[in-house]
């Protein structure tokens, strides 16, 4: 009879803990002298990352935090396809150029064959790249007849993400936030005739403001443009910030003119990685034509193995976001789309009707265009505030942000929630349970101020 074979130590789980490498403390700031077994080193660092928040519990973040187990298992079987090598992974880089001209027949340009499209790894390096070409059309413009382009602006409402504020810092343009207040709580048409000037590169409407989730008015704000084009002789271009409501509007609000329909919008951006239901590290941005993109952005490289076009910010990085797109338009559709986003906005109208239904919060914005939302405190001078609720939810795990509003609103602390695919109504349930639980243990004082005195909470986006 043959005699059992014990396993090795390094295969039994039971032992990993036990280990001299788990025993010993490991350095965190310098790479170790020597290695650890893979299996220990596997387990140190799911050790860590357990230590983060459960995703679907973060109701501060736009990015998806679900996938189906067909798109876990091709994302495990594509993570090594590099985008930028459009000659080693061609049908990848094909693959990339339908998914874009999907979404730009979706936003109804004219003629897909004359517009261009990339991905990017994220809205703000889409964003970045619309900004870059705003700017480069302007100064070839003002150049040709004989003019400075020492000093471009671009106009936005200062309730912008930050990464336009990046995009100014970063290209020397100067930021023109038109402030947001309670007779504007978006851009509007009507703002725009005092910040725009023949230095004006273009103005940004967003479709989905952070803080609040509202749309701008694009159509209107194009409308704006065309007096002071008649008035002024000014040719101002409009990109649209869809990074949230670019996968939005085209399935919930499809009357709606705010894409290429609207012949001042020259761009859009948005985000694959939020209502496009695709995990973090995808972004696309389209333009109406390709002459909207000064050649000098487009970069030829070889090296690769073959003429290869970029025209992204990033070199290297992941395909396989990209092949997940294409999964999700291949597996939803339009009609599956639009169930998945109204579900979604089903559960951010629960959860509206009811937080606005208890006497401690009033509603920011009663009109929810995403499944976005803010309220604020009924009594702003209470004995607690939207912290020390930030705090007791998170005790609960759920992750709900408080902060306050852009200028000439900043003295208004709101708290938001994103409800994204996964946040379903039974989950909503139990947010709403331990949402009232934190009032009632903050009524009866089982908490006091979280901050240190005025409520407010630094807002990253």
């Amino acid at each position: 009879m043959d005699t059992p074979v014990t396993p090795p130590a390094s295969e039994n789980p039971l032992t990993i803990f036990s280990s001299a490498d788990e025993l010993a403390p490991l350095p965190k700031l310098e790479l170790p002298e020597h290695g650890t077994r893979s299996e220990v080193a596997y387990q140190l660092v799911r050790d860590d990352a357990m230590l983060d928040g459960n995703a679907r519990q973060n109701l501060a973040t736009f990015v998806s935090t679900y996938m189906d187990e067909h798109a876990d298992r091709l994302y495990s079987e594509t993570f090594d396809k590099n985008i930028v090598d459009k000659d080693e992974y061609r049908r990848t880089a094909e693959i990339e150029q339908r998914c874009w001209k999907m979404i730009a027949n979706l936003w109804h340009v004219p003629d897909v064959a004359k517009a261009i499209g990339t991905s990017t790894v994220g809205s703000s390096e889409a964003a970045m790249l619309a900004g870059l070409a705003l700017k480069k059309r302007w100064a070839a413009a003002r150049k040709a007849k004989g003019q400075s382009a020492d000093a471009p602006n671009i106009v936005m409402s200062s309730a912008v993400q930050v990464c336009w504020e990046k995009f100014c810092v970063y290209w020397d343009v100067e930021a023109r936030f038109v402030p947001i207040d309670d007779a504007h709580p978006t851009l509007t048409g009507d703002q725009l005739d005092a910040v725009v000037d023949e230095n004006t590169i273009g103005v940004v409407a967003i479709m989905g403001v952070t803080y609040t989730g509202a749309y701008e008015p694009v159509k209107e704000i194009s409308a704006a443009l065309d007096l002071i084009q008649a008035a002024r002789g000014l040719d101002v271009p409009v990109h649209v910030d869809g990074a949230s409501g670019g996968m939005i509007a085209p399935f919930l609000n499809r009357d709606l003119e705010w894409d290429f329909r609207v012949d001042r919008v020259v761009s859009i951006n948005t985000s694959g990685h939020k209502y496009g239901l695709v995990y973090p590290g995808l972004g696309w941005v389209v333009w109406r034509d390709v002459d909207l993109v000064p050649p000098e952005l487009i970069f030829r490289v070889s090296y690769l193995g073959g003429d290869i076009p970029t025209l992204t910010l990033n070199f290297s990085r992941p395909g396989a976001q990209v092949l997940l797109q294409y999964y999700q338009f291949l597996h939803l559709g339009f009609s599956g789309y639009e169930r998945v986003q109204r579900a979604t906005m089903d559960v951010a109208q629960f959860l509206a009707q009811e937080i606005d239904s208890m006497d401690e919060f009033t509603l920011f914005n009663t009109q929810l265009d995403i499944p976005v939302f803010a309220w604020q405190r009924t009594d702003a001078g209470g004995a607690w505030t939207l912290a020390d609720v930030s705090d007791r939810l998170r005790m609960t795990g759920w992750l709900v942000p408080s902060y306050p509003l852009p200028d000439n609103l900043s003295d208004r602390l709101v708290q938001r929630i994103v409800v994204r695919n996964g946040l379903g109504r039974d989950l909503a349930d139990d947010l709403m349970e331990d949402l009232r639980s934190a009032v009632r243990a903050l009524d009866s004082g089982a908490a006091g101020r979280s901050d240190g005195g005025d409520g407010k909470r630094g807002f990253t986006h």
